[in-house]
């Protein structure tokens, strides 16, 4: 009898143990299959790695993005990029001509530019013209060049005479002062192709030229050159390409310096050979009076006509020689004093 009731327990107890272990197994698959919900996920605990492999950042990165590693790499390590600053005009007339474009010059040995006598360089496109003034500074004149370039918001590149630097050095400071470039045009506008001048002289006449520029300026002028009558000396083309001096002739002549030109005459000659050339180099002159009552005109002619105004920079400024600044101070009878910069013999303690 005990034997049967053994049996009969043994039995009930091994059919609870199946059910109930069939009852586990079918809630373990079930919720496998099921999603977890949010909540159940937020309680599930995350595995915390002393370190985030960079490799599984960019494959996590990848896959949250749908971009191919590579790019989802660049994304994720990359700083986000800042908003562009917008810069304020400081120029009052919307209408202004302006600069269409900025070009630097790299002069190491002493390229040359301007098609009436050196075809190598032709950086500049259909309807695009370069400003270049020569012989100045000078009174009133210089004055008269600047404000029509400042009405119109566009600049130029100026060729100074070193002995004119040294007269007017506030005008010149000036011409620097507004954004143009300042090159040099020798010390004392003499024609160095002459077969009265020597090597040695021309030398002397380009370099006392630059120092006297850069007396002027109080600071480096840029390695920019132009031959006086564009007469180039083949023995100072050659030392420009030891000095890193860029050369300038000029593509079309305004011929401002002619007696007979008047400010008509001048827009004429610039727009009649523009027109046919498309684009250009212009020679004019700031030491002309003409040129200055010109300007104005000529430059809304050549808004008028579609053309737009690249300006000219150097990538380096010109070393002066030590014994040409040195013997200039002595010809100009300057202190030596006075070749201190005046930020060190005077300042504002007050104000």
């Amino acid at each position: 009898m005990r034997n049967a009731l053994g049996l009969m327990l043994a039995s009930v107890i091994a059919a609870v143990v199946i059910a109930a272990g069939g009852w586990f197994f079918y809630s373990s698959r079930a919720e496998q299959a099921a999603p977890k919900t949010i909540a159940a996920r937020a309680a599930d605990p995350l595995p915390a790695p002393a370190k985030l492999a960079v490799k599984d950042d960019v494959e996590v990165t990848a896959a949250l993005s749908g971009k191919p590693a590579t790019l989802a790499v660049a994304q994720a390590s990359a700083p986000a990029p800042a908003m562009p600053v917008q810069q304020k005009s400081t120029c009052a007339n919307p209408n202004a001509l302006g600069v269409a474009r900025v070009v630097e010059i790299d002069t190491t040995g002493g390229p040359g530019f301007g098609f009436e006598h050196f075809k190598q360089f032709d950086f500049l496109t259909d309807k695009e013209v370069v400003l270049t003034f020569d012989d100045g500074p000078w009174p009133n004149n210089t004055p008269a060049v600047l404000k029509a370039l400042a009405d119109e918001c566009t600049k130029g590149l100026f060729f100074a005479v070193g002995k004119h630097a040294t007269y007017h050095p506030e005008i010149l400071r000036q011409v620097l002062a507004q954004g143009h470039t300042v090159g040099a045009h020798t010390w004392s506008h003499v024609n160095l192709n002459s077969k009265k001048m020597t090597e040695s002289q021309a030398k002397d006449e380009v370099e006392k030229g630059f120092s006297a520029v850069k007396f002027a300026l109080g600071t480096n002028p840029a390695p920019f050159f132009r031959f006086p009558q564009l007469q180039h000396n083949p023995a100072i083309v050659s030392y420009f390409g030891t000095r890193n001096v860029a050369m300038f002739s000029t593509d079309l002549d305004s011929f401002d310096f002619r007696k007979e030109s008047t400010p008509d005459k001048i827009v004429s000659n610039v727009m009649t050979k523009l027109d046919k050339l498309g684009k250009g180099i212009i020679l004019m002159h700031d030491f002309q009076k003409h040129t200055g009552e010109a300007l104005p005109t000529l430059l809304a002619r050549l808004k008028a006509g579609g053309y737009k105004v690249v300006q000219i920079k150097a990538k380096t400024t010109f070393q002066t020689l030590p014994e040409y600044d040195e013997a200039l101070l002595k010809d100009l009878k300057v202190p030596t004093s006075s070749a201190r910069p005046i930020s060190s013999v005077v300042q504002t303690v007050s104000q």
